[in-house]
């Protein structure tokens, strides 16, 4: 098993919390982490429908199957009967990580646990392997090979071709999670949703233009990204407001949060055809942006994060706000600097006159310098400039 980023922290709360929660989306490793890490835990999957009709029939006795005390509950939120005899196995028993849930649909588990679970679970979101965790393993030195590849685990654990392994994943996400979460019955439209939000990525999003394009309602769209939000296929990124009043654009940008998942909506098949394609710049962007996200989500860091872009077309591609300190930063597929590239990092600095960020752009030559400022750093540099050790876990 590729070593997580998020172990030490699962590892680290466990031992405080008689419940923990891993969601995310299908695929990306949840089952063999927890596995791993809880060897010697009763593991139940509610996939099964064997093991679901228990569930479901008879909670108490389910939760009490076999001689072993602490369990593993894969796709807990197919039975929301449990969370309630959950929650009195655990207050009666007091033991730290009794249960382990997982599950891929973040709004169905967390609604159950925020009613049922609340103070007696620690939360852990595992998103697809990061690029540091897969550079762990034998370094990629192509930026754009790494994008067509994506991180899904099964990607690199079971050397599938990458347009082969979105295909599948993409038709069964379909067919199975959008039915169940949301009764699409117009999975066409749907589909063509996606391929149109993979053309807009890195733009502020119209959800009017884009409803008018699908051929749907602008609640329809709505309730649509909703559920590609929740199943973690896409994340919103907001715009940055303080103190720039209504010079700001109000809407978010799309992302996705795995590259090779958008090459493979945008008809993308290798590193030489992504670096010649019109949205290679966007992509780039996505590939940046993402890992950033990962990065903060697998070290639990309270960090959020923003664009900006005014109406005179002045714009900052990431903004870290991590409360009192921020980081901005550019991202430029370019492989050779320009001093252009800092145009809005310095707009951004001369609005923001009481503020002293870190300044960066991150692009895809390979010169380390500082500028104004300024660091210039190659991408790799910049998603690989710490290491991390994952200890083993003892229970």
């Amino acid at each position: 098993m590729i070593p997580r980023q998020l172990q030490p922290e699962i590892i680290r709360l466990s031992s405080k919390y008689p419940i923990v929660s891993i969601t995310g989306p299908r695929q990306s490793g949840k089952t063999t982490l927890t596995k791993h890490l809880f060897k010697d835990y009763l593991y139940l999957n509610l996939e099964n429908p064997d093991t679901l009709i228990l569930a479901k029939a008879d909670p108490r006795s389910f939760l009490q199957t076999g001689s072993k005390t602490r369990i593993i509950i894969d796709e807990v939120q197919k039975a929301p009967e449990l969370f309630s005899y959950i929650q009195t196995e655990v207050d009666q028993n007091q033991i730290p990580a009794q249960f382990i849930l997982t599950g891929s649909q973040h709004l169905a588990i967390s609604h159950h646990l925020s009613q049922s679970l609340a103070g007696r679970v620690a939360n852990f979101t595992l998103l697809p392997l990061s690029f540091k965790e897969i550079d762990s393993i034998g370094p990629i030195t192509s930026s754009a090979s790494a994008i067509i590849r994506g991180f899904y685990p099964a990607i690199i654990d079971r050397a599938i071709p990458p347009k082969d392994y979105f295909r599948n994943y993409v038709s069964t996400y379909v067919e199975r999670d959008v039915r169940q979460i949301l009764n699409v019955g117009d999975l066409i439209n749907f589909q063509k949703m996606l391929i149109l939000l993979a053309g807009r990525v890195g733009q502020p999003v119209n959800y009017s233009s884009l409803a008018s394009d699908v051929g749907v309602s602008y609640k329809t769209i709505s309730s649509w990204l909703s559920v590609l939000e929740t199943s973690y296929l896409i994340f919103r990124l907001s715009p940055y407001y303080k103190n720039f009043g209504k010079r700001i654009t109000k809407n978010p940008k799309i992302y996705f949060f795995d590259t090779g998942l958008l090459c493979y909506l945008l008809s993308v098949d290798s590193p030489e055809e992504l670096e010649k394609h019109h949205l290679f710049g966007p992509i780039f962007e996505n590939f940046i942006i993402s890992e950033k996200l990962k990065n903060i989500t697998n070290t639990l860091s309270s960090a959020k994060l923003y664009f900006w872009n005014d109406n005179k077309h002045n714009e900052v591609d990431l903004i870290v706000d991590h409360g009192l300190k921020k980081e901005i930063i550019e991202i430029k597929s370019a492989q050779t600097f320009s001093l252009e590239f800092l145009k809005g990092l310095n707009n951004w600095q001369k609005l923001a006159v009481d503020s002293k960020p870190d300044k960066t752009l991150v692009y895809n030559g390979q010169s380390h310098q500082s500028v104004n400022d300024t660091n210039i750093v190659n991408w790799y540099d910049y998603l690989t400039n710490s290491s991390q050790h994952l200890p083993t876990p003892h229970f």
